[in-house]
This record gives C-alpha cells, structure tokens and sequence, in this order.
C-alpha cells in the first residue's frame, strides 16, 4: 500500500510540462489523498495550462506510474498554477508562431458537418483532404469531432506528433497535416469531458501545433450541433462548411439543421455532399438505391446551395504496405469523384 509520503515522492520527480521544471520544483502537487481499503490513489495536480494535450499526456503519466507502484486505482483533478507561482518559474518563450487564428492568417478553414453519426462525415474528410493535396494545395485536417475521433485509424496513421517545448507537430499523411485527440489517447479510452474542456483542447489544436504555412485546414466536426460545433462557430467565424448527408430524407431532415446552424451563424456553406446515395453491381452494373433517393437534391435546395457530388457505396482498395482503411486511390471511381469535388471547392474559393 502506497503512503503519501510514497506518492508524493513519485510525483515529484515528473516534469512540469510547460516549465520544464519537476512538479515538485513548482509545487505542482496540491492535494494527495490515500482511501485504504480500496487502495484508491486521489491527487490534485496544478499546471501552468490546463485542458491541453500536454495534459492528457501528463494524465496517462501518473496513473500508470501510481499502478505500477501499488495503487489499486487512481483519481486525478487537475488545476491551474497561482499567478505568483508561475512568476517564479516562467522561461522566455521562443519566438512566436503566427497563430491559425490570427487576424494575418491566409488558410481558409472548410469545417465538414452532418447532423447525425453513421452518414460517412469523417470518410468524406479524410478523402477531400487527400484530394486536396493531391491539387497541390498544403492541406491540415483536424479531428475535431473529440469524442468519436476516427481520422487516425481510417488514414492508417500508427506514429504520434511530436511535442517541443509548447509546440506540437502534427503527423503527415498523404500530404496532409493531422491532428487527432485519437494521439493523446492510449488504448482507444474514452473520453469523459465536459463542453469546457473540450473547447480548450479544440483551442489549443489551432494555437498550439506547429502548422506551417496552410492553404486549406478542414475540420471533421462531430454530428449535430453540440459544444464542439458552437465553439468552432465562435473561434472561426469565417468558418467554410460542406454538409454530408445520405440519400434518406431522414437523414436530410436532420443534416438541415446543421446547415441552418452555419447560415445563423454566417458560415458561408460550400454544398452538400450526398454519400452512400446507390449500391453499383460490379457484375451487371445495376444501381440499386439502398438508402432511398433524392436527400441531396433536396438538402441543398433547402440550404440554397449546390450538390458538390454523390457518392455510391464502395470499398477503397487495401494495400497491405501502405495500410489505409478509408483512403481511396486517385485511380479509384470513388477517387475521382473526390477529386472533382475537391475541384469545384478551390475553384468556389479561389
């Protein structure tokens, strides 16, 4: 069994992620409590900035230390260091990076929407990011849909960004830039946040990682019209969106509201995408309209905008060497609708 004396000790020795200091050098270590009969763990941490990947790091840090030690399980609570003493340890900070938000920022963020989960919204930008920096544009992709995060897996992407000092460095992919909460997690864990807290992880995406120069930064926002949507509304207000929908006038239904949440908001809508919108039979090449017909036409009649493109149900094709579960190849009849409606895109905004 764990003392406190034992824990604190343990914590410590650990780095203070942005002051590059020991916890125990800020006096990071608040609050240590010790419940023996469940041999339960419970500490107070304070950092210089909460609600950041570094956290989360930190987080996954101390738990799997305390266990390997002894504790049973672990409750960890996280605040922010008091003024004074951040006073006392603040390093010069390197020089600093234009930020995505910044009022000079020449990227142009596309954020794609849907207004329920099942309907291919991260499928669809995965492939238009690709499709994009197959154009020869520099293209990011943020996985912002925080509690469903996909984009890694489906892009086979296996390694994890690289941290320097308070800059994080996005992973590469097919020419695109990606960053994920999928990175700051071990073992597929859940996440279990309040809206606060993801808005300050949504936040620290865009100021916080080493972007480079971008011409496009697409965002995979999660289904309907929760936290995260509103805070990409209010941090980006010159927000571009592309609304997927299926075929299903249900599915329509609901992806209106999503659309009717950038108009309120003035989010110009780039067009709706109709994804899963027919089965083609390799043998007879026969369509057959699983999903019903029509939801696209009448989506982006509703939202006085265009339909950017249908896409049929289809499977990219895997290479074993080059795993990438949703890519599709530019080769691929699905590819190539990707790239044309990457093409009508740029050709709206540029």
């Amino acid at each position: 069994m764990l003392t406190e004396t034992q824990v604190r000790g343990l914590l410590n020795d650990l780095k203070e992620p942005f002051l590059h200091k020991t916890l125990g050098e800020v006096n990071a270590v608040l609050e240590i409590s010790i419940k023996e009969e469940k041999n339960h763990v419970s500490v107070k941490i304070a950092l210089a900035k909460t609600g950041t990947a570094e956290q989360l790091q930190l987080q996954t840090q101390i738990v799997n230390l305390l266990k390997e030690n002894g504790a049973k399980s672990v409750g960890l609570r996280f605040s922010e260091l008091p003024a004074e003493e951040l006073a006392k340890h603040q390093v010069e900070k390197a020089e600093e990076t234009d930020s995505l938000l910044s009022p000079g920022s020449k990227t142009t963020f596309i954020a794609v929407a849907s207004g329920k989960g099942g309907v291919g919204k991260s499928t669809v930008s995965v492939n238009l990011a690709v499709s994009l920096a197959r154009l020869g544009k520099k293209v990011g992709l943020v996985d912002a849909d925080i509690y469903g995060f996909s984009v890694p897996d489906m892009m086979g992407i296996t390694q994890r960004p690289v941290v320097r000092g308070e800059r994080i460095f996005p992973v590469e992919r097919f020419g695109v830039k990606v960053i994920s909460m999928g990175f700051f997690v071990e073992d597929n864990a859940p996440i279990i946040w309040r809206g606060p807290m993801l808005g300050k992880m949504l936040n620290s995406f865009f100021n916080e990682v080493e972007w480079g120069e971008l011409d496009y930064l697409l965002l995979d926002l999660p289904p309907g019209t929760g936290d995260v949507a509103l805070d990409v509304h209010t941090m980006l207000p010159a927000c571009k969106e592309v609304i997927v929908t299926t075929p299903h006038p249900t599915a329509a239904f609901v992806a209106a509201r999503a659309g009717a949440m950038a108009l309120r908001t003035e989010h110009e809508i780039l067009g709706v995408i109709e994804n899963m919108a027919y089965f083609e039979s390799k043998l007879t090449g026969e369509k057959e309209y699983v999903f019903g017909k029509g939801g696209g036409e009448k989506l982006a009649e509703e939202l006085n905008t265009d339909l950017l493109g249908r896409l049929p149900l289809s499977q990219p094709d895997w290479n074993e060497d080059d795993f990438a579960p949703s890519v599709y190849q530019e080769d691929h009849k699905l590819g190539a609708i990707y790239t044309n409606m990457a093409q009508k895109i740029v050709a709206i905004l540029e």
